[in-house]
């Protein structure tokens, strides 16, 4: 169940300054999940093989893209810093 403009849920009276109790408020919850679980749609199975690749093919190139930063910059730390070896 949606808020109207006024902000009162359709099931209330427009005038009623009434405030729900702790049970009142839970059921009122438990009822807009169910409405909105009801609004829920599944993919089918096109897009759900679309998504998963879509998400693969992302992690993919997240994964070859921080392995270069993480190179980089660790060639570059060597660079400034060294590689730890000192004459002794």
């Amino acid at each position: 169940m949606s808020h109207t403009v006024t902000g009162q849920t359709p099931g209330q009276p427009a005038g009623s300054d009434h405030k729900r109790g702790i049970f009142g408020r839970i059921w009122l919850f438990i009822r807009q999940v169910v409405g909105e679980l009801k609004k829920v749609v599944a993919p089918s199975r096109r897009e759900l093989v679309n998504f998963v690749l879509v998400v693969l093919a992302f992690v993919a190139f997240m994964m070859v893209l921080i392995s270069l930063l993480d190179l980089g910059f660790g060639q570059v730390a060597i660079w400034l810093f060294g590689n730890g070896d000192q004459a002794q």
